[in-house]
């Protein structure tokens, strides 16, 4: 109301400037917000499983298509966006362990902390923004932050 006010007010030039800055900063603020980090590879914020440096990471395409690398196994996905609201399905874990795995590199503690993490990614049904991470929230909260390469 107070930019209604002004812009029927105020001069020509001045109403022209507010114009063109509100066109200029509502997108920005909105995208800044509310855009899902597509083709990024989001790194789960969690310690790594002994030696090994693998950690899981989720690219979602904005097609929706998904590839989540678990801490053994990869699987695809779709990822269903609206608004704040998220669902995200996979693929069942196959059978075979990955052939560029190295000896011992998927012991059963990480087998088992793949089908976790699968079942708690499938069960997230909100997500946001916090400090440069994007945090997904269900029965388990998950945070991702950005690969930085």
């Amino acid at each position: 109301m107070i930019v209604t006010r002004l812009l029927a007010g105020g001069s020509r030039s001045m109403r022209t400037a507010m114009v063109a800055a509100l066109v200029l900063m509502g997108p920005l603020t909105a995208k800044a917000a509310d855009d899902f980090p597509f083709d990024f590879e989001l790194i789960l914020d969690a310690k790594r499983m002994g030696p090994v440096k693998r950690l899981p990471i989720l690219t979602v395409e904005p097609n929706g298509n998904a590839v989540i690398d678990l801490w053994c196994k990869t699987v695809q996905g779709r990822v269903e966006l609206a608004g704040n609201t998220i669902k995200i399905e996979a693929a069942p874990l196959p059978e075979e362990l990955p052939s560029m795995m190295a000896s011992g590199q998927c012991s059963p503690e990480r087998m088992q902390a793949d089908q976790d993490l699968l079942a708690a990614l499938t069960q997230v049904t909100e997500w946001r923004r916090q400090n440069g991470a994007v945090v997904f929230n269900g029965p388990t909260m998950l945070r991702f932050h950005a690969s930085s390469h």
